[in-house]
């Protein structure tokens, strides 16, 4: 059993760590975070069942470790580093210095228009963005069939850009 979960450890560990440390971006917290995600791994193993690859299990239990620590540090989704996200949703712009003053902008915005996303949304984008997950992937940490974590994506992504391009709340 020691074995296994050593072999689990290393063959998942940078992959988590990095999710965490696109989370918090903070190289020390994303260490802890991710020691204590495969500490609640060893504590939770009985509950994988196998119906989803063992990263998403992972990735899973890495996520609410993040949300408990924000909560315990009265933290909010507004100090997560959200410029890959960013990134994602922005058109092209070749390097014109308007688009990226404008992209900028849309940073900051963006920060707080995922902070307001129904929380189904925002663990869809966490996993597709972070944990760069395949949608049967996210659909299988979240216990919803594939198609539902395509349309809640695009659904969230539709809201952000609505959001940003208008300047509306959700």
């Amino acid at each position: 059993m020691r074995e296994e979960y050593e072999a689990v450890c290393r063959r998942y560990y940078n992959r988590i760590y990095l999710f965490l440390l696109k989370l918090c971006s903070d190289r020390e917290l994303a260490e802890d975070l991710t020691q204590e995600t495969f500490y609640q791994t060893i504590l939770s193993l009985h509950r994988f069942s196998g119906k989803s690859d063992m990263f998403t299990f992972i990735a899973s239990i890495a996520k609410h470790v993040y949300f408990r620590y924000l909560r315990k540090n009265r933290k909010s989704m507004g100090d997560v580093s959200l410029s890959d996200i960013a990134e994602y949703l922005s058109d092209g712009g070749d390097g014109d210095p308007l688009f990226m003053a404008e992209k900028a902008g849309e940073a900051i915005s963006l920060r707080g228009a995922v902070e307001r996303l129904p929380e189904k949304y925002r663990d869809v984008v966490f996993y597709r963005i972070y944990a760069d997950m395949s949608f049967a992937q996210v659909a299988a940490a979240m216990g919803i069939t594939e198609n539902s974590a395509k349309v809640i994506f695009y659904r969230a992504k539709k809201k952000l850009t609505e959001e940003l391009t208008n300047g509306n709340n959700l």
